[in-house]
């Protein structure tokens, strides 16, 4: 059972991952072998899956992202959830309710990427694009209870 203390460790480790478990332990007024423990605990129930850096995409060559919803055509779902996690630029996919099947992000390095991305799900499904302008909400924890 997640308590407080998961919650603000948790927390800490979204502001910075990389911090040892010596300054996680003073921050929390814990012990090393405590924090560690927690620590070790949360992966081990998946709360915690895994330890990602945050990448600014411009710097890597992305200069456009991209949203794109896709809506199966028909018998061909299966298809195009398979070419959905076989193309490489699309960094998120949420398969939806409602009209569409699925909502993709993608990270294309320039605009003309788009029309050779999409031509790959032509004969799958329609899709409808919108060119992200600016994130004002970037990926982060929702409200956390114990």
């Amino acid at each position: 059972m997640k308590d407080w203390i998961d919650i603000q460790l948790v927390g800490l480790l979204q502001q910075d991952a990389r911090q040892s478990l010596a300054e996680l332990a003073r921050k929390l007024k814990m012990s090393g072998p405590s924090v560690s423990e927690r620590l070790k605990r949360l992966e081990e129930h998946g709360a915690i899956r895994g330890y990602l850096p945050e990448l600014d995409w411009q710097q890597w060559g992305y200069t456009l992202q991209a949203i794109v919803r896709l809506r199966s055509l028909p018998g061909q779902l299966k298809t195009l959830e398979a070419r959905i996690v076989a193309t490489p630029q699309i960094i998120e996919c949420d398969k939806v309710t409602g009209e569409d099947c699925y909502i993709a992000r993608l990270l294309l390095r320039d605009i003309s990427q788009l029309d050779e991305i999409l031509d790959g799900f032509a004969e799958l499904a329609t899709t409808t694009t919108s060119i992200v302008k600016a994130s004002p909400v970037l990926r982060r924890l929702p409200p956390l209870q114990p």
